[in-house]
This record gives C-alpha cells, sequence and structure tokens, in this order.
C-alpha cells in the first residue's frame, strides 16, 4: 500500500470553506521536498513550483502550488497523533521481522524548537528497530522531567511482544519495567546513580564474585575500531542473587551486568568506562554485549543522521505543532531513504533525490 494511503486517514484540520488546495496533495508534496533536501516552509514551496510537473504525474495540485504561508498553516494544524498513527501503520506493514527484534527507545530535544523559553523546546521520543534499520515511532514529551510518561505511552503504541527493549539510564525505571514485562518482551537497561542503591549492590556484587567465585561469572569480549579509535567492550554477567536486595523491585530481572569499555585513540591516549545494567535475559554475554552496543545505533543512525543531513537542530518550525509533525515526516523520509537498496550515504540519496525525479520516485512508491 502507497505511504498515500496511510495518510488519507488523517483528518484535514481546516474547515471546508474557500479552501484552495487539496490536503493530501499538501502532504505529499512536503514529504517530496523534505526528501528532496528541503528544511523549512520556503523551501518545500520553491521546490514544488520547480517539480511541478512531476508531482502532477501523482496527484492532481489542481490550484497549483501553495505559498509557503498556507503550506506552514496546513502542517501546523494536523492532528500528530493521526499522523504519527498513519507514520506507525505505514512502518508496520514495511517491518520485516526476524528472531527477536531489538526496539531502542531514546530521547531527543530539538534545540532551537523554543518560541521564546527555551523550555518549550520540542522532546521527543523515538523507537528505533535495531533489526529492521527503522523509527518505529516518535512520541511528543513534555520534556526530558516527563520523559518516563512519554516512554510508558509509546510503549502502549507498539508491539513489543517478543521484543528485546533497551533504553538509556533516565528511562530505567520499575514501571517501565512491569510494563516490558506484561507485553511479554525482555529488557536490558542501564543503571546508574539514578538508582544509586541497587547500582552499588550490583557493583560490589560483581566486587565478590570475582574475589570468590570467579567461574560464575560469563564473560564475552568484542572489539571494534574505526575513526581512528578502537573500543574494546567486555562484558560480564551474572544471575541475579538475594544478595541484590534491591532486585526484588524489578519485575522479570534474571541477571545484572558490568560493562568495561576500554578505548585507545590515536594519540595513544587510552580511556575507560563501566557501566552496570539489569536484564530479564538469561546468561548469554556474548548477545546481550551486542545488544547493548546496538542501542546506541539510535544515536548514531537517527539523531545524529537527522541533526546532519536533515539538519532537524537547525530548524526553526517551532509554532503549533509544526516542529512535532515536521518531525514526524523527517522520519518517515529517512525511514523510506533507508529501505532503498541502493548503497550510498543518507546524504548522497538525499541530494539524488533533489536531483532526479526517477530516483526520488523510487524512493517514495518503491
Amino acid at each position: 500500500m502507497s505511504f498515500l494511503s496511510h495518510f488519507s486517514e488523517v483528518t484535514d484540520p481546516r474547515t471546508q470553506i474557500n479552501v484552495q488546495h487539496d490536503f493530501i496533495d499538501v502532504i505529499f508534496l512536503t514529504v517530496s521536498a523534505v526528501l528532496s533536501g528541503a528544511e523549512g516552509w520556503s523551501d518545500i514551496e520553491v521546490f514544488g513550483r520547480d517539480k511541478l510537473d512531476w508531482l502532477r504525474q501523482y496527484r492532481p495540485f489542481e490550484n497549483g502550488i501553495p505559498v509557503d504561508d498556507t503550506i506552514a498553516r496546513i502542517v501546523r494544524v494536523i492532528c500528530p497523533e493521526q499522523l504519527n498513527k498513519a507514520f506507525m501503520n505505514w512502518v508496520n506493514e514495511v517491518r520485516v521481522e526476524t528472531g527477536k527484534p531489538q526496539i531502542a527507545i531514546d530521547g531527543k530535544t530539538l534545540r532551537h524548537s523554543y518560541d521564546g523559553d527555551k523550555q518549550t523546546a520540542l522532546h521527543s521520543i523515538t523507537a528505533w528497530s535495531k533489526d529492521a534499520g527503522l523509527v518505529l515511532a516518535q512520541l511528543k514529551s513534555s520534556g526530558k522531567k516527563n520523559e518516563n510518561a512519554s516512554v510508558l505511552d509509546l510503549l502502549d503504541t507498539l508491539n513489543i511482544k517478543g521484543a528485546l527493549i533497551s533504553a538509556d539510564a533516565m528511562n530505567s525505571q520499575k514501571k517501565i519495567v512491569e510494563k516490558i514485562c506484561s507485553e511479554n518482551a525482555d529488557y536490558v537497561l542501564c543503571i546508574k546513580n539514578n538508582h544509586k542503591q541497587l547500582r552499588d549492590e550490583i557493583a560490589a556484587y560483581f566486587h565478590k564474585v570475582e574475589r570468590d567465585n570467579p567461574a560464575w561469572i560469563a564473560c564475552n569480549e568484542q572489539t571494534d575500531s574505526g575513526h581512528g579509535r578502537i573500543e574494546v567492550r567486555r562484558c560480564q554477567q551474572l544471575r541475579v542473587s538475594e544478595w541484590i536486595s534491591e532486585a526484588q523491585h524489578w519485575k522479570g530481572i534474571r541477571s545484572v551486568i558490568k560493562i568495561e569499555r576500554e578505548r585507545h585513540l590515536k594519540d595513544k591516549e587510552v580511556s575507560t568506562e563501566t557501566q552496570y545494567y539489569i536484564s530479564s535475559l538469561d546468561i548469554d554475554p556474548a548477545a546481550v554485549n551486542q545488544a547493548i552496543r546496538a542501542h546506541w545505533e539510535v544515536e548514531n543512525k537517527v539523531h545524529w543522521v537527522l541533526d546532519v543531513t536533515f539538519k532537524e537542530d537547525d530548524s526553526r518550525i517551532r509554532k503549533e505543532d509544526g516542529a512535532e509533525n515536521v518531525g514526524v515526516i523527517r522520519r518517515f523520509c529517512l525511514n523510506i531513504a533507508r529501505l532503498h537498496p541502493k548503497k550510498a550515504s543518507m546524504r548522497s540519496k538525499l541530494k539524488m533525490a533533489g536531483w532526479a525525479d526517477e530516483f526520488r520516485a523510487e524512493l517514495i512508491f518503491g
């Protein structure tokens, strides 16, 4: 099914008095323009006027291309929940799951999306499928302090049965763990000083076992290199025991994990870092080590690409629901570019989409 079929389920927010431009025409224009490198409302208008003949191959555009203010006014007042639902329905249609899929959940703040008070900047939660290489959903959060509630809402919208959920320390919360377990999913979560007693107990437990019964510890070591550095990750995993009293408050917990990272830089400088995790997974240090590393793909393959290639962090779109809605559209464009089999960077694909009508049509319609 074409993405237009899914987005046609979004309600046109305008009254039908003096409506000159078709709602789906505007959505199609916006998606096509963003996919071709457009960064703001005026860019979308310029793209539309230049590519009107191409656009009319797929949609009527009876009254031509709307001016940038009209595009902005329409996109800003779309219901974000409906737009995100259409996006998720499309993702679920194209997503193919194999084995136990991993879903990484992480937050991101759009630096320039505030209006007056920096505290009003849009903070959104992204769910990333490591296996499919796709953004599964985006949900607005009313700031970092309320991120946990938004993660619970996000988990409600996703089918996570049988999946492995990974999250940073901010979202390592008992209610989130309970929600994951209630959906028959697994978790691997970072524990820092926001749960200091649990973290200290895990650290002390590893110290005790390393001293008294080192054979109990399952180990795995993985090495990666690139960008002038070498990173060695040593994973140690232990079954939970009654020695960790705080574990009783975390539903489904089966193991605790110690990750030691050793980074060797070009100038021969060496840095080390130790972090602790809890998980509902049984002992499998190789799988756990890989899952913890894979979690940060949401930073490298989503947030970094959105900021560097789509210029999201520089976007001045801020009024009404404009920032959130265009954020969904950017993630949709990121997904369809990733789905195209051509071996090229995201930046190259967007450039080709801007230059070549045929390639742009391949991206959008497959």
